[in-house]
């Protein structure tokens, strides 16, 4: 089984070996102004399982100099992209990002320029997320290796992008960034540095060469990025109690993935020392924050979220405001002059007036044992000298401002006149003297009061209901009557001769009139 991998290793190296000097030849056929640089990338980028030469890789960062045309430049570029394109094989894949990374580190800044430009206008050539290499059991542990470097050579522009400056080749600024870059800045590191510690290498990749040429051109790059997030971490600390709320919650995220980041480069710095990378190369020392501190943070985001409340308490406190709202004393109660019949309340609704019963008077009152609530009109009707002369008198009393009386609903004429009729009939019943037909003469005119106090209420016509009301009264009345006196003298017609004159109904009236105070 071993001597089976073996020769097929060996078939790939020589059909490696044998695509490579193919595809040299026809760069050397085809290209005429291009040509050294071709053949350079493609031995740069050949499969041959170990590092490149020297020379080929220099020829390539002479390509890409700030000294050559933009489009030199440009045709660098993208032969390094279509290489990574089309290729399945880990070290032409491999090969190819060490060239793009050292030229980043080595090269002027004019090529990172070009490269961001590039992957905005043909897409993220870094971006090898599904490359795979299948040829062997070794080769799926290198894929994984190169997808995880390719993430971090792409994660550096976009850290570039958002700096707007180099964090390898120029000097750290996060110490003295404003609140709004370094709340900018430091998430942007921190996420280069999580793909940094990502490429900690696993299974057969801990062994590869070529892997571990990369991994320590990472791993150098570790110190500038940890060194900047650490300084951009003080200066949150430094600026952290004078910040917002939401800005403060930022800052406490930043400020806690920092420490767990910390514990996690510790473990990166332990393997790559293991390894051995590089002759001499020394680690920062890393140090976590002091996790103490996050719990004055946690306060103080909790006291900011109720700022405007604390800053009323302090305000009160400090002027002695009462909170207790000003009692108002309600104005003394004024004399209300009693209005029996409500003459001044024309302008009441007339379905209200429908609704109540006419024939009921409500008496209202502020209070008093002596007061009654409401009073019906047929009991008033029971005692004629008393209700008539309280109903009359009422208007003009001057007498208790302190109870008020009010009569439900306006009474017209019509109802009053039904009322003394009844009065009249019922005073008559018990003298045994009255007929039935006999004119109810004035009252008014026989009072201690010769005008009429209904007066006013003479020129507003009665409703319906009203009316009816007083028709099915007096009608009541009449059966009453037929039924308890016995028939005169006219036989059959109760009323008389109907075809008398006056005088004889006057005549009438005179001998059968009963003798009630009113004549």
């Amino acid at each position: 089984m071993a001597g089976g991998d073996s020769t097929q290793q060996s078939l790939r190296k020589v059909l490696g070996a044998l695509k490579d000097s193919t595809t040299v030849g026809l760069a050397k056929v085809n290209s005429y102004y291009y040509k050294d640089l071709d053949v350079a990338i493609i031995k740069a980028t050949n499969h041959v399982e170990e590092l490149a030469k020297e020379k080929h890789i220099r020829t390539i960062f002479d390509a890409v100099s700030a000294t050559r045309p933009r489009a030199d430049v440009a045709y660098c570029i993208n032969a390094l992209a279509k290489r990574l394109a089309k290729t399945h094989n880990w070290a032409v894949a491999i090969k190819t990002l060490i060239v793009i990374h050292r030229a980043l580190r080595e090269v002027d800044p004019s090529f990172r320029e070009e490269l961001i430009n590039y992957t905005k206008s043909s897409g993220h050539m870094l971006n090898l997320s599904h490359f795979k290499d299948g040829s062997s059991l070794n080769a799926w542990d290198y894929s994984a290796w190169v997808r995880t470097y390719a993430l971090y050579l792409e994660e550096r522009l976009e850290c570039f992008r958002v700096l707007k400056y180099d964090i390898e080749t120029e000097r750290c600024r996060t110490s003295e960034l404003d609140t709004i870059d370094l709340l900018e800045h430091l998430p942007a590191l921190q996420q280069l540095l999580f793909r940094l510690i990502s490429c900690q290498p696993e299974g057969a990749a801990v062994y590869n060469n070529v892997i571990r040429y990369a991994l320590s051109i990472v791993a150098g790059e570790s110190v500038n990025i940890y060194n900047a997030i650490n300084d951009g971490t003080l200066n949150v600390v430094d600026k952290f109690f004078e910040m917002q709320r939401h800005d403060a919650l930022r800052s406490l995220e930043i400020y806690r993935k920092a420490g767990h980041q910390a514990e996690l480069l510790s473990e990166f710095y332990e393997t790559c020392k293991g390894l051995d990378l590089r002759p001499g190369q020394e680690f920062v020392k890393v140090e976590k924050p002091p996790a103490s501190f996050i719990s004055a943070m946690e306060e103080y985001v909790k006291d900011a979220s109720r700022p405007l409340t604390l800053q009323r308490h302090m305000a009160d406190a400090d002027l002695e405001i009462p909170h207790e709202p000003p009692t108002v004393e309600p104005p003394p109660a004024e004399a209300l002059v009693t209005d029996l019949l409500s003459l001044d309340d024309f302008g009441e609704c007339a379905d209200v007036l429908e609704e109540k019963n006419a024939f009921a008077l409500a008496i209202v009152t502020d209070g008093g044992s002596n007061s009654t609530n409401a009073t019906v009109a047929s009991d008033l009707a029971s005692d004629t000298s008393g209700w008539e002369l309280a109903l009359v008198g009422a208007a003009s009393s001057t007498e208790s401002s302190a109870t008020e009386v009010k009569l439900a609903c306006e009474i017209d004429k019509l109802t009053l006149d039904s009322l003394y009729d009844d009065a009249i009939a019922r005073s008559a019943n018990q003298n045994g003297s009255y007929h039935m037909g006999q004119v109810v003469p004035n009252l008014f005119e026989t009072l201690p009061y010769p005008q009429d106090p209904f007066y006013a209420s003479n020129s507003i016509a009665p409703s319906a209901n009203v009316q009816m009301s007083a028709m099915a009264k007096q009608q009541s009345l009449i059966m009453h009557q037929q039924q308890q006196q016995p028939m005169g003298p006219e036989g059959s017609n109760p009323f008389g001769n109907p075809f008398a004159g006056p005088e004889a109904g006057l005549q009438s009236y005179l001998n059968h009139s009963p003798q009630t105070g009113f004549m």
